[in-house]
């Protein structure tokens, strides 16, 4: 099978998006018109100023609690999701038990392609280096 073929997520896309700083110096505008051309409409975008490596995201705790199984969980980037590897796996892993998708843009991660479910963990291991910039 190649890496294009999709399998049984609904079109429903979610999208979350993060700055570090809660000064005007950084702003949401790239990442939100990524997910906008990606197809997330903008209803369905959360967001955060805060650090990556904060567990106590309000943003991110309503966008996990508001996805539902077969929706799509997309970022611009991986590390506006979280900066450590715990962190970020287990924001997957949860989204995996709870039938939810995952894509992120830049990378070009998807999770509703067999190729990337397959070879999600040696993909994420790859990152790592971005993640710690």
């Amino acid at each position: 099978m190649t890496g294009t073929v999709k399998i049984g997520f609904s079109d429903m896309l979610i999208g979350y998006m993060r700055v570090s700083s809660v000064d005007e110096r950084q702003s949401v505008d790239l990442q939100r018109d990524a997910l906008v051309q990606a197809g997330v409409d903008e209803r369905h975008i959360f967001q955060d100023k805060a650090s990556g490596a904060r567990d106590d995201r309000p943003g991110l705790k309503k966008c996990l609690s508001y996805i539902k199984s077969g929706d799509t969980l997309v970022v611009w980037k991986l590390d506006r999701l979280g900066r450590s590897l715990p962190h970020l796996l287990t924001i997957i892993e949860d989204l995996k038990a709870k039938s939810v998708a995952f894509r992120s843009l830049t990378e070009q991660m998807d999770t509703t392609t067999w190729r990337v479910r397959k070879t999600l963990g040696s993909e994420l291991f790859c990152v790592i280096p971005f993640l710690r910039r």
